[in-house]
């Protein structure tokens, strides 16, 4: 097995089916199929998606056919292989201006002359009740309700639509109408794409190998989602997602390493065991908006943050003591400008102060800061806070995102 196939299903790699068969295929020299598809259920795709783009272009570059799908129909379905609720449906409107721009965005990491590209719309729109029901046929309830998520809302008395059993089936035809060889994944997708091995069985065709990748966690620690705006989008500017990165918790690097990044892995374990965190952050930042946006406006961004903040200093440590963890940091959607009132109102809503009394008497006393700049007391003064600027109160510390 050569080192680029190894990398392949290794890095970043939690499951295969079928291991063996997908080896054997690798190493015939066969031109594969490997399929890739993305509801466009948010404008921008962001670098948890990413992971599987980049897995994708793996097999591009070892000569492989692969193929982008845009799911314009099972968008309007919507998965909830990873929801605690059951998604809404999105309005063909908000489909159409959500997918805008997902072919640009996903050819800054595939090689757009090498890519098949199709919106699923062109054959599941034709499917009528009849290919629908022998689809469903191949699958029990009881298989689809013994899904973690699902058996959890059932568990808790939260509604499972009937509509939500359809996804699986839609995504697993996808499989068969381009024949995929083999099919990738986030680990939430595990029965959706098992289910397009069994479909494609049913209509003749070989079952496709699956391969599938760990989840990016988001910026908060959780599952990296839109819905809850903890990303990173890949259309960040380059100043935003250096920022954005350099707020992640410590303990989050190496995934982010390993996962957002194409650096060899004894190259960025090496920074994580050699740099103190606020460097090796600072490189993982560099090297991801790198990817998107090139090595001079990656050094650029670097520049400008080391300008804001201070090149010994992370978001989460300005105006603390050395051992101030990025834990402590907390984030909140809170761009814009402010009155005086408004300004205590973030203050309560973000629980630095326990009403607005204290927080206009926090302000008063000079220790609420933005950026290390303490606010201004004089209540007619507006003031601005912009995406990346850090809020303090003495050693607690607010992210705006």
């Amino acid at each position: 097995m050569t080192d680029q196939i190894q990398e392949l299903l290794t890095r970043g790699v939690e499951e295969i089916i079928d291991r063996d068969h997908l080896i054997k295929a690798l190493e015939s020299g066969k031109k594969l199929r490997v399929k890739l598809g993305i509801d466009p259920t948010s404008p921008n795709i962001h670098i948890g998606r990413a992971v599987v783009l980049w897995k994708l272009r793996a097999f591009q570059d070892l000569g492989h056919k692969v193929i982008f799908i845009v799911g314009d129909f099972t968008g309007l379905v919507g998965d909830t292989s990873d929801k605690d609720a059951e998604r809404p449906m999105l309005t063909e409107k908000e489909v159409k201006t959500n997918l805008k721009t997902y072919f640009k965005q996903a050819f800054k990491i595939l090689d757009k002359s090498q890519t098949e590209t199709a919106y699923n719309s062109k054959w599941l729109k034709k499917l009528g009740l009849l290919e629908i029901a022998k689809m469903a046929n191949l699958f029990g309830l009881h298989e689809f309700s013994a899904r973690e998520v699902i058996a959890r809302r059932i568990k808790m008395d939260k509604r499972v639509s009937l509509r939500e059993l359809f996804y699986p089936l839609m995504q697993g035809y996808d499989s068969v109408a381009v024949k995929a060889d083999v099919e990738l994944g986030g680990t939430d997708q595990r029965f959706n794409l098992l289910a397009g091995r069994t479909i494609q069985k049913a209509n003749g065709q070989a079952p496709q190998d699956i391969l599938m990748t760990e989840l990016l966690l988001g910026i908060d620690g959780r599952k990296m989602s839109s819905s809850w705006g903890n990303v990173i989008n890949i259309t960040d500017t380059p100043d935003e997602m250096f920022g954005r990165i350099m707020s992640i918790a410590d303990y989050l690097m190496e995934q982010y390493f390993k996962l957002a990044t194409r650096m060899p892995e004894q190259e960025y374990k090496q920074v994580l065991k050699n740099e103190n965190p606020r460097n090796a952050k600072a490189r993982l930042a560099f090297e991801i908006v790198k990817l998107y946006h090139g090595e001079k406006k990656a050094k650029a961004a670097q520049d400008n943050f080391e300008k804001k903040f201070g090149k010994s200093r992370s978001l989460g440590q300005i105006n603390a003591d050395k051992n101030l963890s990025l834990n402590e940091t907390k984030s909140v959607v809170g761009a814009g400008t402010y009155t005086f009132n408004g300004l205590l109102s973030l203050l309560v809503r973000v629980k630095f102060a326990s009403s607005r009394s204290e927080a206009r008497n926090k302000i008063s006393e000079g220790a609420v800061k933005i950026n290390g700049e303490k606010f201004a007391s004089n209540e007619q003064v507006l003031q601005t806070i912009s995406k990346g600027d850090i809020v303090s109160l003495g050693k607690r510390f607010l992210k705006i995102v």
